[in-house]
């Protein structure tokens, strides 16, 4: 069992989403044992404050074989897990899978109310707001962890440029 970073693009005109996602054994890995990238039809319109009503869909989309199977163990999106208290993207991605994985959200922007673990990497002075359905503590020193030498780590920013079809 493993980890797996997702990642979700949109594109409003075609009423489409890429999502992407690269699957990994280990916090401190360069290198994905597996990527992958689809097309989510019927992108869902934009709410503020429903944004997992929009991402979800194309998540789940792509996770859902992987966890059935038991490949992976816990699931890093790009975003919070709890927004204060109510539940973020993450909360609801780990609720859709029946909590049968970890959900850690690592999200760029400051969000207070979300209480997240503030994670320093590289020589950056700009922090990376960790959330988890676990412990949050353990998931920002994952985080910390992970390969490369900069505020993104390596496998994140490869994921991020699989959805965005670089």
């Amino acid at each position: 069992m493993g980890f797996l970073a997702v990642d979700v693009q949109y594109d409003e005109p075609a009423d489409t989403a890429w999502v992407a996602g690269v699957w990994f054994a280990g916090w401190c890995d360069a290198v994905p044992t597996r990527a992958d990238v689809r097309l989510h039809f019927g992108l869902t319109p934009y709410e503020p404050g429903q944004f997992y009503r929009r991402e979800l869909p194309a998540i789940l989309e792509l996770v859902t074989e992987s966890v059935d199977c038991g490949e992976v163990h816990t699931v890093l999106v790009d975003s919070y897990v709890d927004l204060g208290p109510s539940p973020g993207m993450g909360r609801h991605l780990y609720q859709a899978l029946d909590g049968r994985v970890r959900v850690v959200g690592i999200a760029k922007r400051p969000f207070d109310e979300a209480r997240p673990v503030e994670v320093l990497r590289g020589t950056s002075t700009r922090p990376l707001y960790v959330t988890a359905t676990s412990d949050p503590a353990e998931a920002a020193e994952g985080v910390r962890s992970m390969h490369g030498a900069h505020r993104i780590p390596t496998l994140l920013k490869q994921v991020d440029a699989l959805a965005r079809g670089r």
